[in-house]
């Protein structure tokens, strides 16, 4: 019993240790032959857990292998846009200058309800207000409105924005994140006397940040309800 928890446990880090490897990326953002990859690895790993009548290096083996043809693959595909074609394949239109492409909906084997589903997925309705719809290689729609159909920015308006700048954690329930404070070149004697000012105790406070226009934010914890 003992061999089997220790086992799973290596096979653990190995499996942890791989999908560091192979980069940042969600499920849905995976090009096809990296998914399946991840797939081989899910499944080979498993034989080893199982069957404690197979030595460990033989399910290390494949696994590394694997890791080692998807590193190769990638780093190729990086280099060479031909070899990239091949693996991960191009981009598909299904709709060009507001006309759907129906035959390329016909070659995906996509219906029209799959394409008005992602369409209201990106919050439009309508498919006339589209101009150019893209199915990536990894799946995703990349939609592009009609002229008359986008948001206004502030550029369009002649207006000028603020630049803002990421939000830096203080307080988190009740801790003060130090790390942070020193990073940021703020005082936490500063940071307590604005706490002191909204009439709180740092233990009381549930999150304490800087938003992205420099203003700190104090967001109180919430009484116990009477019982």
């Amino acid at each position: 019993m003992l061999n089997v928890f220790f086992r799973s446990l290596i096979l653990y880090g190995v499996v942890v240790l791989v999908v560091r490897v192979m980069g940042k990326r969600q499920v849905g953002e995976l090009q096809p032959f990296e998914l399946v990859i991840a797939i081989m690895i899910a499944e080979l790993a498993s034989i080893p857990a199982d069957d404690v009548g197979i030595p460990l290096v033989k399910g290390l083996v494949p696994i590394f292998a694997l890791v080692f043809a998807q590193v190769t693959i990638s780093y190729l595909s990086l280099k060479s846009e031909r070899i990239r074609g091949l693996v991960c394949g191009s981009p598909s239109i299904l709709i060009e200058n507001g006309v759907v492409q129906q035959k390329n909906l016909e070659q995906l084997r996509i219906n029209l309800n799959d394409l008005l589903e992602q369409l209201r997925g990106k919050d439009i309705a309508n498919i006339d207000d589209v101009e150019f719809a893209i199915l990536e290689t990894n799946g995703n729609l990349t939609v592009f409105p009609k002229s008359e159909k986008k948001t206004a920015t502030l550029e369009d308006l002649g207006l000028q924005g603020q630049a803002e700048s990421i939000p830096i954690t203080l307080i988190m329930d009740g801790h003060i994140m130090r790390k942070n404070m020193e990073n940021s070149g703020i005082e936490i004697g500063w940071l307590l006397s604005q706490i002191k000012e909204d009439g709180l105790d740092r233990k009381e406070v549930f999150l304490a940040y800087i938003d992205s226009q420099g203003q700190l934010k104090l967001i109180a914890k919430q009484k116990e309800q009477a019982q």
